[in-house]
């Protein structure tokens, strides 16, 4: 190893930054094997628990059977299949928008988004607390990006006013923050965008499936579906699948598979994928998935409410991610292992995704989690929380 990484590495090891990938054995289930122990999972965002079920697995081993592991090429050579189209459509009936397109993931998604409608003499408004991967789209793009106080609509009205560009003007934004489980102002955002003549586009990616009447997502749950560009989402969380997607009108959905390097280079989701996530939209829309959605609101009511009463501050979480706030890094560390050894597998987030001094237990709720395995990690957390301090 180069002189300089081994340093750099100890220096994370020392500041309770290092990270490391503990391995499950089977899958996504409510309780796991992780690292060679059994374990309440606590940390996936399989929110409605399809990553295992039959139906997506019986459509994933018929999409091999006719179709082969591999679309071979990008979608613009010869990677488009007919499974490809046939999403894209379900897609767009689901988001309510004339066109879709899929993308590799919410990562690549973001990365090609971004960068396709805004550039150089563009503005872009990002939410200081968007993804990762907003940000990194916004910095690709190369317009100029204006963050704004999370969720200060007030705040970001002045900045509107203040920067005017002869170019677009992008405001983005989560649906649902990753990290903190509250929800973005979509109304008021819809608003702004309409006064200032921007474009709106919603990360949905913790919305999509779970949230609203239907599992539409943040936008329906806020009455606001034809008010938004474009809606990303991704397939891969409670859709128990892969991928990510764009839904938009058939003009600028057009223009991204023209523009969007991350599509246009690389190559196409696989058959199996893509079946699993036709399956998996049209079991939203079935009576199971509207119960799982029942099931998932009353879990994460139980589970929040539980620890708010414990006196953890639950950092004004409104969806199932419920964040546990511990501070320093190291403690929070110190808690995560203390809970794997007592078998709840809940992940401490620490910078760079979170600021410093803000860490947390990210703990994520799924329909198939059972009450009385919610009652006893509630009580457990509390317990090790009290020892630590930290209540």
């Amino acid at each position: 190893m180069s002189k300089g990484f081994a340093e750099e590495l100890e220096a994370l090891k020392t500041q309770g930054l290092h990270r490391r990938m503990r391995c499950i054995a089977g899958s996504q289930g409510s309780r796991v094997v992780v690292d060679g122990k059994e374990a309440l999972l606590l940390c996936s965002n399989n929110y409605l628990g399809l990553a295992d079920h039959p139906r997506l697995a019986e459509a994933a081993i018929r999409a091999v059977e006719r179709y082969g592991t591999g679309s071979g090429a990008s979608r613009l050579v010869s990677g488009t299949m007919e499974l490809h189209e046939a999403l894209e459509e379900r897609l767009a009936r689901f988001k309510g928008t004339e066109a879709a397109l899929v993308f590799n993931s919410g990562y690549a998604a973001n990365s090609g988004i971004i960068p396709a409608l805004a550039g150089k003499g563009d503005l872009v408004f990002s939410d200081r607390l968007n993804h990762a991967s907003i940000v990194d789209g916004c910095l690709l793009s190369r317009a100029t990006m204006v963050r704004y106080p999370h969720n200060d609509m007030a705040a970001l009205r002045r900045l509107l006013e203040r920067h005017e560009t002869a170019g677009r003007r992008l405001i983005v934004t989560d649906g649902v923050f990753s990290m903190d489980g509250d929800m973005a102002p979509l109304r008021e955002l819809a608003a702004l965008k309409r006064e200032f003549g921007a474009l709106l586009m919603v990360d949905d990616a913790h919305g999509t499936g779970v949230l609203g009447a239907t599992g539409r997502g943040s936008a329906e749950l806020q009455g606001v579906m034809t008010e938004i560009d474009i809606h990303m989402g991704t397939l891969g969380k409670a859709l128990g699948s892969f991928g990510a997607y764009a839904a938009a009108s058939g003009e600028i959905v057009d223009y991204l598979a023209n523009r969007a390097r991350s599509f246009i280079f690389s190559t196409s989701l696989p058959p199996a994928v893509l079946a699993a996530s036709l399956a998996a939209i049209d079991l939203i829309d079935s009576p199971e998935g509207a119960a799982l959605r029942q099931r998932l609101k009353r879990n994460t009511a139980f589970f929040r409410d539980s620890l708010g009463a414990a006196g953890f501050d639950t950092m004004g979480s409104e969806t199932q991610i419920v964040p546990l706030f511990v501070g320093r890094a190291e403690q929070t560390m110190t808690f995560t292992s203390r809970l794997l050894e007592e078998g709840v597998f809940a992940q401490g987030i620490r910078p760079p995704t979170v600021p410093a001094g803000t860490c947390r237990l990210r703990c994520t709720l799924m329909a198939t989690h059972g009450e009385e395995d919610l009652a006893r990690a509630a009580e457990l957390i509390a317990g090790i929380g009290r020892e630590m301090g930290v209540i």
